[in-house]
């Protein structure tokens, strides 16, 4: 196939939504049972588990469901309840979730028996039913996936911070609110949902047309305190707001924690003794740790492991006791530092008990897995010398040959650019599969064509190696950057080596996330001037994969990453210092 026209890109989407009813449990289903309940008459233990960031791991969900059953049967032997809390970004990330938008992991955690879960950042990236990444015509619903999980959901999702840009309230969706009170056996607990501030960036931008945000400290404390008047005895935050701390051991130990994260920004504006338990998230880390005499809990991601809190309370309501668990794995780590895959996990005892994995999760699952299966082991063709590396904050193998594959795909482009942030996993050696590319790559963006300038590219170069964050890998082009007069300096030459001048007029392909913000956002571009393309970058990749497989079958990682010889040459390290 030969590559795509701009002017001809015919969709190219997996079909969604192929979850059928038949996976959803029936009411008498929606929670394993809890055995008999003993009398409270003193002191009782709250326990928190939070789970956060699952990104579609659903095949984790199972070994999950054991845990929490342990936990579950424990507690009802002691007199004790559980509350379980997510804290976002439950959906995008995997062909088992994503095919179905999200459909299996509400359906998996419906069985579990969730009781809320917060709306994180990538909660809005499906955008409308089906395969519109954004909404096409004026009666798509940009929200129309994430508003139909919430409506599948046996448990409310939680978003206090969010508003609706018209009416400055919360967005009047089933199922979706800011904070409810719940009664766990004689304890009355107030939940809070909140995302951090840079959701409108950090997910499809057209996505989030029509809301904005407020602080979520503003947020907690305002619905806190409507809480605790209303008799909530305990206050929980599923936080879409995280930190990150090295050492787990001690829970009041914070010198190995990042204090600059958003976390902890909120919790010091939030009024003391608000909040009792935060389940935090977002930053992919762990956290174990009591700030401000808060209880705060981060347990990595894509269901690795989940965190736990045990409050004790006593007749009066009152907290008398906090325990911060480090986060649980649930599966051992192997050789690698990370989770053995789940279909050979065996993951021991918890709460004196053999943990079970649950069939009835694992049949909750099985139309999606099915699906995602057949697609992830298709061959592209190609065979891969060496492990194909990504960087988050340097050039890499994997940005490089990304557009590379972006300009093979779109006939007429001049350069391309991909963002560090959109690399999401080492491509292995060997014959490469989709669902590789797929676990590299797993958002669902498309080209945007941006017709600009030579002295464009040069700004958005030269801001992004002043700048730290998300490395900008570049295609068709090569960089000499120099430091002269207290500035940097570049000549930028493209593929045949001849100077790209400041006012020539160059085609770029990138994201429709990049292009819709960022550092091409902030270029000020002429209207018209971006062009978005209903072609998912991901498969139309794919397919050069396969063009350059049936020539040769054969590609080296030097080929697209020579440290001695890099792309953009440059001071080093970034952010780039030229003086004082």
């Amino acid at each position: 196939m030969a590559a795509m026209s701009l002017r001809n890109r015919p969709a190219l989407y997996v079909a969604v939504l192929a979850f059928a009813l038949a996976a959803c449990p029936s009411k008498k289903e929606q929670a394993p049972p809890r055995g008999p309940v003993k009398t409270r008459t003193g002191t009782i233990t709250l326990t928190i588990i939070g789970t956060n960031d699952l990104h579609g791991a659903v095949d984790r969900l199972p070994i999950l469901a054991g845990y929490v059953a342990n936990v579950r049967a424990k507690l009802a032997a002691d007199g004790g309840e559980l509350l379980l809390v997510d804290a976002g970004d439950m959906f995008q990330g995997t062909l088992a979730s994503n095919l179905t938008e999200g459909a299996a992991v509400v359906a998996a955690y419906n069985h579990i028996g969730y009781d809320a879960a917060a709306i994180g950042n990538h909660e809005f990236d499906f955008g409308p039913e089906g395969p519109a990444a954004t909404a096409l015509t004026a009666k798509d619903d940009p929200r129309g996936a994430l508003r139909a999980r919430a409506k599948e959901a046996k448990f409310p999702f939680l978003m206090a911070n969010v508003l609706d840009s018209d009416t400055g309230r919360r967005p009047a969706w089933d199922n979706v609110m800011g904070s409810l009170m719940i009664e766990k056996g004689p304890v009355i607990v107030g939940l809070i949902g909140v995302t951090t501030e840079a959701t409108p960036f950090a997910t499809m931008p057209a996505n989030f047309l029509g809301l904005e945000m407020s602080k979520p400290a503003l947020a907690i404390a305002a619905e806190a305190a409507d809480l605790r008047k209303r008799g909530a005895q305990v206050v929980v935050v599923a936080a879409h707001v995280g930190s990150k701390c090295k050492e787990l051991t001690d829970p009041n130990d914070l010198s190995s924690c990042d204090r600059e994260e958003e976390l902890f920004g909120m919790i010091e504006a939030l009024p003391a003794g608000a909040v009792d338990v935060i389940v935090a998230g977002h930053t992919h880390a762990a956290m174990a740790h009591r700030v401000n005499d808060i209880a705060v809990i981060e347990s990595y991601a894509n269901g690795r492991s989940f965190g736990r809190v045990d409050l004790r309370i006593n007749p009066g309501g009152v907290v008398t006791g906090v325990t911060i668990s480090q986060p649980r794995d649930l599966c051992p780590l192997g050789d690698n530092g990370e989770p053995v895959p789940a279909e050979t996990c065996a993951p021991g005892e918890y709460e004196g008990a053999p943990v079970q994995v649950s069939a009835e999760v694992k049949s909750i699952i099985a139309p999606a897995g099915v699906q995602a299966r057949d697609l992830e082991q298709k061959p592209l063709g190609v065979e891969l010398t060496g492990e194909v590396k990504a960087s988050y904050g340097e050039e890499s193998a994997l940005g490089n040959l990304f557009t590379d594959l972006m300009l093979l795909s779109v006939s007429g482009a001049d350069v391309a650019m991909t963002n560090g942030g959109g690399l999401r996993a080492d491509l292995p050696p060997g014959p490469l599969t989709y669902g590789s590319l797929y676990r590299a790559m797993p958002f669902d963006n498309r080209f945007a064509v941006v017709t600009l300038n030579g002295k464009h590219v040069r700004k958005m170069i030269s801001n992004n190696l002043y700048g730290g964050g998300a490395f900008n890998s570049w295609g068709g082009l090569s960089v000499k950057a120099t430091c002269k007069g207290g500035q940097l300096q570049l000549v930028m030459k493209d593929r045949a080596g001849k100077v790209i001048e400041d006012e020539q007029t160059l085609t770029l392909l990138t994201s429709d996330f990049l292009a819709s913000g960022g550092s091409i956002g902030r270029l000020q571009l002429p209207d018209g001037s971006i062009e978005m393309t209903d072609v998912l970058i991901r498969d139309a990749m794919a397919e050069a994969l396969t063009r350059l497989g049936a020539r040769g079958g054969k590609l080296s990682p030097s080929t697209y990453h020579d440290p001695a010889k890099p792309r953009l040459d440059f001071p080093k390290p970034r952010p780039v210092k030229c003086g004082p």
